[in-house]
């Protein structure tokens, strides 16, 4: 394997179409698209602070590399690729990918970051932006931080064990979501989507969990939680109180307390949803 160290490459498409490379502190910069159709990449203690760096490539490993805020779009159409106690500043990062894996990463402006993309495996990544994920599939994630907006719209096949999921309409859209031992908080929780299970987890949203079909909650603790399940069908477990219940078209809802339960006979039929306190029908 080529080795190429401790170089400052410029210019567009520095190192296109490279095999067999390993490259060690290296700062890529003023330059597009520097590994363009390259494959077979073992990156070390490097800097990309220009666009496209990672694009059309395949079998690369990036270690202790950092991506700036100027390597925006960075990955896109690459398939097989991992990033391991890496720094992602760009935006945009990973687009139409396959073959993901991120093990302690941080990506603290991953606006529109991970789009249409699939075999993704996520493990002590920290997340911060819009639209995380979107119109992907087959998603592991463990020990996720994710704090934005939109997050997961559009997904399939997603598992999410030990995480933190702070954001806005997450889980929009969606089929096969599987999350458990989390805690999620934000407004309109999963509307639209369907094979929804959230077991042991800690839930805070206004409007949640609407426009649902097939969501089962185990074992859950829902705060600040009102106007939920309005047209879903649910099975939900849920150990807490719940703020406020409204119109789910069918299934079985039973918590320790339910502040409120809104029933419009004339927009649901309220007998195909059996709603009870511990035991007691209310």
């Amino acid at each position: 394997m080529k080795i190429v160290e401790n170089a400052h490459l410029t210019g567009e498409r520095a190192m296109f179409a490279s095999r067999d490379v390993e490259i060690r502190s290296c700062l890529f910069d003023d330059g597009e698209s520097p590994l363009k159709e390259s494959s077979s990449l073992r990156i070390l203690d490097c800097e990309f602070g220009w666009k496209y760096p990672l694009w059309y490539c395949r079998g690369v490993e990036c270690e202790r590399t950092y991506f700036s805020v100027y390597a925006r779009s960075g990955i896109w159409y690459t398939h097989g690729i991992s990033l391991t106690d890496c720094t992602v500043d760009a935006p945009k990062t990973f687009r139409r990918c396959s073959g993901i894996t991120l093990n302690r990463v941080d990506m603290m402006r991953a606006e529109e970051a991970m789009w249409a993309c699939s075999d993704i495996t996520l493990s002590d990544v920290s997340v911060r932006g819009d639209y995380f994920c979107m119109n992907s599939e087959k998603i592991t994630a463990e020990r996720l931080r994710f704090s934005g907006n939109y997050a997961f719209d559009g997904c399939r096949d997603v598992v999410i064990r030990d995480s933190v999921i702070i954001s806005k309409d997450a889980f929009w859209n969606c089929d096969g979501v599987t999350v458990y031992d989390s805690v999620i908080v934000g407004e309109y929780l999963g509307w639209n989507s369907k094979n929804v299970r959230l077991v042991n987890c800690k839930l805070e949203s206004n409007q949640g969990m609407c426009y649902m079909d097939g969501l089962i909650l185990e074992g859950c603790v829902t705060e600040k939680t009102d106007l939920a399940f309005e047209y879903s069908s649910v099975d939900a477990d849920i150990r807490s109180g719940v703020v406020s219940v409204k119109n789910p078209v069918s299934g079985r809802i039973v918590a320790d307390s339910i502040g409120e339960i809104i029933h419009e006979p004339e927009r649901v039929d309220v007998t195909k949803t059996e709603i009870s306190v511990r035991g007691k029908n209310v």
